[in-house]
Parts: C-alpha cells; sequence; structure tokens
C-alpha cells in the first residue's frame, strides 16, 4: 500500500483506519472510528478535468463509473460496486477493449474532475458590509484595502457596498451623478419582505439596455432582476462610482459620549445584505463580507449594551447563564445563517478590533456557509491585510480560487453506513441506504452542502460497519466509498470531481486492522468529535470523555501484563496518538481559560476547515532549533529545548514565533552580527526568519508573527505551548541551582511523562 500522504495526494482522502473490520462489534471495540478527512478540491499538478459527462448508475443509485466497476467489453456493460445493478454504457463508448479504457475505469485515475455541459453560471457577487464606526487611521486602512481589492476581481463580478454605524446604508452603486444610499433604521428589525420592498426589488428579470456582453471564455454577465441592478454592479461598470464612494466614507456621524460605545447596528446591515442577495440571485455564487470593527450595540444581533459600564460577556458568564443578550443574537445569526445556507450565499467575517466584536454569537454565520473567518487587532495591521487580499487569489488560469454551491455526496457499499459529517457545512436532507443509525456532526443524510468551497476546505466524514456478523464476506472483499462534489467553478463552469476509494475487509483480531492505522488522521478525527461535543457540553465533560477513548484504545490494542505498568508498549504506529491527544486537551480548542468566547470561536472554526497537516500543527505546534552546531532541527516540544544558546522558531499555525536565548539575545543587543568576523551569527540570526516567511507565505489567515526574547512577554507564547518537564518545582527551577536542563516552567499542569504514567496504569488496571 502506498503510503498516508501518497494516498492523500491522489485522492485528497486520510483514513483512520486503512483495514476494516467485517464486524458492527469489532469496529465498535476500535474505539476510534472509521473515518475520512476528505478534501475535495485539492490540488493535483499535471491533472486535467474532462471534457464530458460522467457514467452514472440507474436510479435510485446513481453512481459513477470508477475503476472499481466490472466491466464487459463484449457485451459493453458495467456493474455498479454499490448497488451491483448492471448497466449498458452509452452509445459513445463503442470502442472501449481491454486496451482501450476510458480514463474513469483506469487504476490510477480513482479521483477524476468533470467539466459538465451545463449552461455557465452567473458571475459571482461580493457584497461589501462596512462598519463605519471606527477611528481614522483604521477607516482609511479598511478603505484602501477595498479600494485595491476591486482590482483583483475579475470585472464581470457583480459587487455591491453597505455601511453601517447607527444607520445601515445601501449604496446604489448604478446612480452615478452622486452618492445614493437606502437607509435602514439600526434599531428595527426588518423582515426579508419589507427589505425587498423598501428596496424595490422586483422580480422579473430584464437586461439593462447597453450591458456590455462577456469576453469570450469567461461567464455570461448575470442577467440583472428588476432593481437589483441599482445595487450590484459588474465591477467594470462601477469601479469609478464604486471607488469614489468607498474613497468618500466618512466616520459614523452621532455623537458618542465618552462612557458608550458607539451604536452598530451590524445584524440590521447584515440582514439587508442577506436579503439583497435572495431577492434578486438565489442559489447564485455570492459573498456577503462583513468588516466589523467592534461588538453589535444597536438593534437585532445586539451582544452588548452601548454603555461601557456593562462588560462583553465571558466564558464564565456564558457558563452560568448570564449572558443576557447571547442567546436571543445566537439564534438571531443562526436564522440570517440558514436564510443564506439556504440560497446558496457564503459569508465571512473580518474583525479587526482590539476587543471581542460578537463572533461567538455570529460564528453560525460561517460555519454554516463555509465563509473565512479572520480576527486581527486593527485593519492596519498585516494580518487582516495580506489575509484580505489572499483571498482574491487566482490559480495558474487566472480564476479565483474558490468555488461556490458545491454539494458533496457519499456512497457507500452495503457492508458500511455514513454517520455523519464534521466541518463547514449544512444537511442536504438525502435521506438515502447508506446512511447509518450512529450519530456524530451532521448527522441523518448522506449529502451536505457547502456554500462557498476552496482548495483547503477538509471535511471529517464518520462511518460505521453495518453486519452485525463477520459472516458473508469473501476472502480479500473490499469496502467502497465514493465522495461526489458537485460545484460552480470561479470560470462559471459547473464541475464534478470524483474520487473512489477502497479498503479490505479483515477479521476480528486480524493482524492487519491494528497495522492500519493512520495515527495523525485518527487524532484529527477524534479532536474534531471533541470540539463538535464541546460546543453543547461542559468542557470538563469533553476531557473525561478523551480520557475514557484513549484508554480503551490502549487496552484494546497495547500490549501489557495486567496490573504491571512497566510492561505497557504500544507499537511504532500508535506511539503518537497519545501525545496528541495530551496536546489536544491543554489546547485553545479544549481549554477556554486565558481566551475569549471570540478567540475560541476563531480557533474551532479554523481546526474544522483544515487538513490533517494544518490541524495537527494547531494540535501540537513544530519547533525548530537554530544553533552554531549544525543545521536546525526539528526539536521536541518540551520546556528542556529552551536552551540559552539556541534559536528556536514555533509554528502553532496562529502565531510563529521565533525566541531568542539568553546568550544569542545579549551577542545580538552588542550587536555582534554587525562585525564582519561574525557572519556566521548573522546568518544564524537570518535563518529563522528565512524560514518564517516561508511559512508566513502559505498560510491563510496570516499568522500572528512574533519575535521574541528569553525573559520577554511574548515568551509566554512558548512556554504556554511546550511540554512542562521541567517546572519551578523541578531540581535547577526556581529557588533551586541551576541545572542545563531546559527551562522551568511556572506551572501546574502535568507533564507528558506524568501522564504516560497514569494512562499506561489505568489502561493495564483490571478494574478499569
Amino acid at each position: 500500500m502506498n503510503t498516508f500522504d501518497e494516498i492523500e495526494e491522489a485522492d485528497g482522502v486520510r483514513l483512520s483506519w486503512n483495514v476494516w473490520p467485517s464486524s458492527r462489534l469489532e469496529a465498535t471495540r476500535m474505539v476510534v472510528p472509521i473515518g475520512a478527512l476528505y478534501t475535495p478540491l485539492k490540488e493535483r499538478p499535471g491533472t486535467q478535468p474532462f471534457h464530458y459527462e460522467p457514467v452514472t448508475c440507474k436510479m435510485p443509485c446513481r453512481a459513477i463509473l470508477n475503476p472499481y466497476c466490472n466491466i464487459d467489453v463484449r457485451a459493453k456493460l458495467w456493474i455498479c460496486p454499490f448497488c451491483l445493478s448492471r448497466n449498458q454504457f452509452p452509445a459513445h463508448y463503442k470502442d472501449i477493449s481491454a486496451q482501450n479504457l476510458p480514463a474513469e475505469l483506469l487504476a490510477q485515475c480513482t479521483t477524476i474532475e468533470y467539466i459538465l455541459n451545463k449552461p455557465p453560471a452567473l458571475p459571482p457577487i461580493f457584497v461589501f458590509v462596512v462598519d463605519t464606526c471606527l477611528d481614522e487611521v483604521d477607516l482609511k486602512a479598511l478603505k484602501d484595502s477595498l479600494v485595491v481589492s476591486l482590482s483583483l476581481l475579475p470585472p464581470n463580478a457583480l459587487v455591491g457596498l453597505i455601511t453601517y454605524g447607527t444607520m445601515a446604508q445601501v449604496h446604489e452603486l448604478g446612480y452615478s451623478d452622486c452618492p445614493k444610499s437606502y437607509v435602514f433604521r439600526g434599531s428595527k428589525e426588518y423582515s426579508a419582505k419589507q427589505i425587498h420592498d423598501m428596496l424595490g426589488l422586483g422580480s422579473a428579470p430584464a437586461m439593462r439596455a447597453g450591458q456590455p456582453m462577456a469576453r469570450p471564455g469567461q461567464a455570461p454577465l448575470a442577467p440583472q432582476i428588476a432593481g437589483a441592478s441599482r445595487f450590484l454592479l459588474p465591477v467594470s461598470q462601477c469601479e469609478f462610482t464604486f471607488t469614489s464612494i468607498v474613497e468618500q466614507l466618512q466616520q459614523d456621524p452621532w455623537p458618542v459620549a465618552n462612557d458608550r460605545r458607539p451604536l452598530r447596528c451590524t445584524g440590521t446591515a447584515l440582514s439587508v445584505g442577506v436579503g439583497l442577495l435572495e431577492a434578486a440571485f438565489q442559489n447564485t455564487g455570492a459573498r456577503v463580507m462583513l468588516f466589523a470593527g467592534g461588538p453589535p450595540t444597536e438593534g437585532p444581533g445586539m451582544v452588548v449594551g452601548p454603555e461601557l459600564r456593562e462588560p462583553i460577556r465571558s466564558h464564565n458568564d456564558i457558563e452560568k447563564d448570564v449572558a443576557k443578550h447571547a442567546k436571543k443574537a445566537i439564534k438571531f445569526y443562526e436564522a440570517i445563517a440558514k436564510r443564506a445556507a439556504e440560497k446558496g450565499h457564503v459569508i465571512d467575517i473580518f474583525a479587526g478590533c482590539l476587543d471581542q466584536i460578537g463572533l461567538m454569537e455570529m460564528k453560525s454565520l460561517v460555519n454554516m456557509t463555509n465563509g473565512y473567518m479572520v480576527l486581527s487587532d486593527s485593519f492596519n495591521t498585516a494580518i487582516f491585510k495580506q489575509s484580505f487580499i489572499r483571498l482574491f487569489s487566482k490559480d495558474a488560469d487566472g480564476y479565483l480560487q474558490m468555488g461556490f454551491n458545491a454539494t458533496l455526496e457519499v456512497q457507500t457499499t452495503r457492508e458500511l453506513r455514513v454517520c455523519g459529517l464534521i466541518g463547514p457545512a449544512v444537511s442536504a436532507n438525502k435521506k438515502s441506504q447508506c446512511v447509518g443509525e450512529t450519530e456524530i456532526g451532521i448527522a441523518g443524510t448522506s449529502a451536505w452542502k457547502f456554500c462557498g468551497i476552496s482548495p483547503n476546505t477538509t471535511v471529517g466524514l464518520y462511518f460505521e460497519v453495518a453486519n452485525q456478523q463477520p459472516q458473508g464476506m469473501s476472502p480479500n472483499s473490499k469496502g467502497l466509498i465514493q465522495f461526489v462534489t458537485l460545484y460552480q467553478h470561479a470560470s462559471g463552469q459547473f464541475r464534478l470531481k470524483v474520487s473512489t476509494i477502497a479498503r479490505n475487509w479483515a477479521d476480528a483480531n486480524a493482524p492487519e486492522i491494528p497495522a492500519s492505522i493512520d495515527q495523525e488522521a485518527a487524532a484529527v478525527l477524534m479532536a474534531r468529535i471533541a470540539i463538535f461535543k464541546a460546543e453543547i457540553d461542559d468542557s470538563p465533560d469533553v476531557l473525561r470523555w478523551l480520557d475514557r477513548m484513549l484508554i480503551r484504545l490502549c487496552q484494546k490494542f497495547a500490549d501489557y501484563r495486567k496490573d504491571d505498568p512497566t510492561s505497557f508498549r504500544l507499537a511504532e504506529n500508535f506511539t503518537l496518538y497519545p501525545q496528541f491527544m495530551f496536546h489536544l486537551r491543554r489546547s485553545q480548542f479544549l481549554q477556554v481559560f486565558n481566551n475569549s468566547p471570540d478567540e475560541t470561536a476563531f480557533y474551532r472554526h479554523v481546526l474544522n476547515h483544515e487538513n490533517v497537516n494544518n490541524s495537527l500543527v494547531m494540535i501540537q505546534p513544530t519547533l525548530m532549533s537554530y544553533s552554531f552546531h549544525g543545521p536546525s532541527t526539528p526539536e521536541l516540544l518540551d520546556s528542556v529545548s529552551i536552551k540559552p544558546d539556541v534559536i528556536l522558531l514555533l509554528d502553532t499555525f496562529f502565531h510563529i514565533l521565533i525566541w531568542h536565548g539568553e546568550t544569542i539575545a545579549s551577542w545580538r543587543k552588542a550587536k555582534y552580527h554587525e562585525q564582519p568576523s561574525y557572519e556566521n551569527f548573522k546568518m544564524l540570526l537570518e535563518a529563522p526568519k528565512s524560514d518564517a516567511q516561508e511559512l508566513l507565505s502559505e498560510r491563510f489567515p496570516i499568522p500572528r508573527y512574533i519575535d521574541c526574547d528569553a525573559g520577554g512577554s511574548q515568551e509566554r507564547f512558548l512556554k504556554s505551548k511546550v511540554n512542562p518537564s521541567t517546572t519551578h518545582t523541578s531540581p535547577g527551577g526556581y529557588g533551586f541551582a541551576p541545572t542545563t536542563q531546559g527551562a522551568a516552567i511556572a506551572t501546574d499542569d502535568v507533564s507528558l511523562q506524568v501522564f504516560m504514567d497514569h494512562l499506561k496504569k489505568l489502561s493495564v488496571s483490571g478494574s478499569s
């Protein structure tokens, strides 16, 4: 079998188990469920989509022809491996033979992409919802970014502009003589019909006279819905008007007393933006992009009152149920999210504020539509500016790297059932025979909808074995899963991406099953379940659940003598899993202490969107060491790695930190690196910066970049992540004689060694 990375490169799939048990009971005993982390739009260099329609099985199966189908080239028949139906090849396949097979039947084409013969979709739509209750520096930086973004959009893309403060204003871009806008009262909740009526949105399509045609190769320009063309126009038509309005934007004119917050009607502005799109462009690729510089303090969706003496809610307030606005706000934003998801529109949130803006209440807007969430201290920071520009990055053909209105459907052979999906999607409510009884995440369906989809979008899918007994399984039989993703490409084409994977079944206690675990994928799949549970249950309950699962896994697959912890041994392909669980327990995903509700919502959203490698970096950050003793080397994420004569590069995915030991920092302060005779020291200082820039260049959202020295305040980011094997109570810690065994961490957390000792003890205990 190929390595897990090679399989991921080919099909975009990582499975927790790569050989499956033949009975449900044995699958339950494996503790970690059969699961797949699937990246539908994973880029596969050297492959091209095919310009023809896929061959599908008859109703109700509709599985797609793939290399695992049995074919009869003489009778021109193929047998579907999912429902075992016999299907006739279409007429244009009449020339197939064992030596002349279409691409979808070749063994190396387990993943294939089709360009469908559908009329091209309308061009993408971008509605910018802009907070004007900002200080002058922030507002100017945001305006500059908006103007730049216009040049990155396709000329036929439609754009709209809504600004808000005390009131929400929809700007009429179609009226170029002077700025003109429709004003909505911020304190009032408007129904969808009221929004449509106030904006004068009709329902009959009307192509405006003089509307330019699309250039060859581009999607055609949108047929304008009556009334909507005043607010949503192609970039090529309204670039000057849009730029003029944005550049002339002023701070919200309503006065703000010293003891009050600005009045922000974020909820009203979002509701109007979604209402504008759902009236005119249903099931058309569109993004509502919210730029918020503070929490909503007015009208529907209010997160905190306008008086500063009322603090914004904390985790403690939410836990004690004393956050008076939270439940109502969450309900309001969930209703907007459902409206947007139903019509296929994405909502992105860009926060530019040192304080919270209400992401915790608004998270459903992003999670249900697969939008982007970017958290920054200000719109004048590199985190916001570069993340926003990177959103509009293009592929080799010059198209935006974003898809719209995607549907992922899963088909399985009869021995397997799908339990659910954890990721930024909503249920497509498709009840099929392959839906399982167990529910994990978004369950009760075999299809899910993504309003937006990117090359990084990765979903966690969970399965169960349907067979109660292993009888009836032929030797070397395989189970199959087919992932079918239909989406609107940025070019306007409709594309279908099909990945079909097969894995062997094995009898209970067969050695092939434990040998097949992908412990990295298993850890990420379990982390997603833990986060899903943490959104509903208390964190202590989730931690106890994680501990129970880990103990049960070790009891099942470790070698040990009963009640003898020293005899405990895990096979090599299991050894990292307990370590991942140790760091997951300590991570910001499950430990909310010292994080705001907004930060927790942000971190959890990103983990539920990323692939295995990125997720592992979030769970267990990577640490590189630079010294005079040789090239950079990976280091243990441990306090013993913190030494005075090294430079460390910590990558937590959200932060990239360069830390200088005491000796290195003192030499740099003495400016040795500026002397020609210390060229090697200068190169040592530059090496981690170069590696950090490489990490920064390929990541979204842009991580926070920190450059610090031993003893500095920012050192806390490093010390909070390392395993505290040396603490203030260890020999050499505070109040003890110094030692060379790394830095002393002031913490009450247990170390990995203590954690493993307890795990061994509980795993071998006869009473566990």
